[in-house]
């Protein structure tokens, strides 16, 4: 019988539901290649939370893909003409919704997928408290893994591509709770949209009052650094 460990592509931005995401792939027992971006955003910070995060979990690898978001813009994340805003209760789909993301990151995960022998890609994406993004619901997993199994060499020779995502249906508080009893720091993530090159949360964002909330109803101490 083989002792070789299945793998997992993870992708990882260093915040709060990505770090969770590469907490239960390595308690599943997965061999893990930890993926982040360098895609533009305005804040950098998060990328050195993933690299630490990375390292605190002895991923097999972890990789920051450069790649430029912000020269089609479009989103207050990753262009200067638009800023961040304070949340605010709405049904739109906020400024803060970077065109195309999941699914550049995805194709990026899925190319390194195959190129490891990979059936597994790990994406910390909620369908509750996801800010209406269209990209986080089941819908669009679904509709992506049927895509995958379709172009890739993997699917076509029968080697199912699976699109994992452990947080789809857990609230903030629930996916915290089960981070820590993996053993997550959250004091050494960054979630905020506008964090400071300290990794110190704004506070106000869509991002920092999800995580706030979070912390509250799961009762449990909020660790986040924020500026003021």
């Amino acid at each position: 019988m083989s002792n070789t460990k299945k793998k997992a592509v993870v992708l990882l931005s260093g915040g709060l539901d990505s770090t969770t995401t590469l907490a239960i792939a390595k308690s599943q027992g997965y061999d893990c290649f930890a993926l982040s971006f360098d895609y533009g955003q305005k804040q950098k910070s998060e990328l050195v939370a993933a690299a630490n995060v990375a390292k605190n979990f002895r991923v097999t690898e972890h990789r920051i893909m450069k790649i430029s978001l912000a020269d089609i813009g479009g989103s207050a994340l990753t262009d200067n003409n638009i800023d961040v805003p304070d949340f605010v209760e709405s049904d739109k789909i906020p400024v803060t919704y970077v065109p195309a993301r999941n699914t550049i990151f995805l194709s990026y995960a899925l190319a390194w997928a195959e190129v490891l022998d990979c059936q597994d890609i790990f994406i910390g994406v909620n369908a509750l408290d996801y800010s209406g993004y269209p990209d986080c619901r089941q819908v669009y997993i679904d509709a992506f893994e049927t895509m995958a199994n379709l172009a890739t060499k993997q699917g076509i020779e029968g080697q199912q591509i699976h699109i994992q995502t452990p947080l789809i249906s857990l609230n903030k508080a629930q996916i915290i709770q089960k981070g820590m009893l993996l053993g997550v720091d959250y004091s050494k993530t960054t979630t905020c949209y506008q964090a400071n090159e300290r990794g110190e949360a704004c506070g106000v964002c869509d991002a920092c009052e999800y995580r706030k909330l979070g912390f509250l109803e799961a009762d449990i101490d909020d660790p986040t650094h924020y500026q003021n």
